[in-house]
């Protein structure tokens, strides 16, 4: 009995170690297909969380690109923008380092076409002799004047052009004109202009060209007052006609330039024939009275590029550009007729003589200077009243 009931226990063991295998291998494979689902599930999680992640790197990077594009385009305005005032810097500073008036207009000018959106730039300088006109220069556009306003702080003009007119994109849009103020009165005035369509001035524009034109115009004033002192030291006081000193000057500028450029250049010397006789008449007093009467004919028959001198005593000089002898000689004929044809005060009719040459391959001023003046000594040689050409030996 204690067997059977121990061999019932040892099978009743048996069976349950059987079923418990059984269960254990039903559980470790249950076990099994959880870790493998586990495991799909955390493959599929991980390539849905790595998908994620890379998704989320992706739009980090792209904004960080973005916004390094963004700084980039940040940095490259604010190295234009610092280049653009560095430079309006230099201009507004380079404006008064000089006191010559071209040099001047040509600072101002360029400062003007360097603000944002202009192309063009002029400048009206009023003169203060009443029989001088205006000095107008301009850059970008032929020298029109700007419009008049006495009493504005600045002016704008736009421009508006019929339909089928010229090229749009080539025509003035827009105009703002400030004046130019020194010591509390106008001097001129300072105009840009765009080529923009719809370009607008606005009050940033008004205050930059203020500033400018804050700068100019004692530079102006300056250079003016420099003109017309160097204009006195350059000019005869009896006559009104350039000095001696200006003659040879601009006699070495005009050769020097002729040369470089292949150009003709003539010159006219001339004088009044016997004038220390007429002196030792009339006197001193009368005998000055008739050079500058005599000055006064000459300047009104020369040209307007030629340049009339008064080189010492009663002896004058005209330097004539891109002009050779037959030029000079139809001068001189006019001079001798204005002078000849009508009385000069006490002296009467006067009669003078003259030297003509115009410049050689071999020439310097001085040279060209001294066979024009040894004509004048033949024409008086050869009875007065008549002119020599240096080249003919006549």
């Amino acid at each position: 009995m204690a067997l059977h009931r121990f061999s019932d226990h040892t099978e009743t063991l048996s069976t349950f170690s059987a079923v418990n295998h059984h269960a254990l291998i039903v559980i470790s494979a249950a076990l099994g297909g959880c870790v493998l689902l586990l495991t799909v599930l955390l493959a599929l999680v991980g390539r849905r969380s790595k998908r994620r992640a890379d998704e989320r790197v992706g739009a980090v990077v792209q904004t960080l690109e973005k916004r390094m594009d963004e700084l980039a385009q940040e940095l490259a305005g604010a190295v234009e923008r610092a280049e653009e005032e560095g430079r309006r810097s230099r201009f507004l500073g380079e404006i008064g380092g000089s006191i010559d008036m071209d040099e001047v207009l040509a600072r101002t000018l360029e400062a003007g076409t360097g603000l944002d959106g202009v192309d063009a730039a002029l400048i009206r300088i009023d003169e203060r002799a009443k029989d001088e006109g205006p000095t107008i220069a301009a850059h970008g556009l032929a020298a029109d004047g700007p419009p008049d306003g006495s009493r504005a702080r600045a002016i704008e003009v736009s421009y508006r052009y019929a339909d089928g007119a010229a090229d749009p994109r080539g025509l003035i849009h827009g105009g703002l004109a400030v004046p130019l103020e020194e010591s509390g009165s106008r001097v001129g005035y300072l105009a840009v202009y765009t080529r923009t369509a719809g370009r607008r001035f606005g009050e940033d524009d008004v205050r930059q060209l203020e500033e400018l034109t804050e700068r100019a115009a004692p530079a102006i004033e300056n250079a003016q007052r420099f003109r017309e002192a160097r204009q006195l030291a350059d000019l005869d006081a009896l006559t009104g006609l350039h000095n001696r000193r200006y003659f040879h000057e601009t006699l070495a500028r005009e050769c020097a330039r002729a040369h470089r450029y292949n150009r003709r250049l003539g010159l006219l010397v001339f004088d009044i024939d016997d004038f220390k006789v007429v002196n030792d008449r009339i006197g001193h007093l009368a005998g000055d009275a008739v050079l500058a009467e005599a000055a006064a004919r000459m300047r009104e028959v020369a040209r307007t590029a030629d340049v009339p001198c008064r080189v010492g005593g009663d002896e004058f000089a005209v330097i004539m550009p891109e002009s050779g002898i037959e030029q000079a000689e139809q001068l001189f004929a006019r001079i001798q007729a204005t002078i000849v044809g009508h009385p000069i005060g006490q002296a009467g009719r006067l009669h003078v003589s003259a030297g003509v040459t115009d410049l050689k391959a071999e020439d310097d001023s001085i040279s060209l200077f001294e066979r024009a003046d040894d004509a004048l000594y033949r024409a008086k040689e050869a009875g007065k009243g008549q002119s020599v050409t240096a080249n003919s030996g006549a």
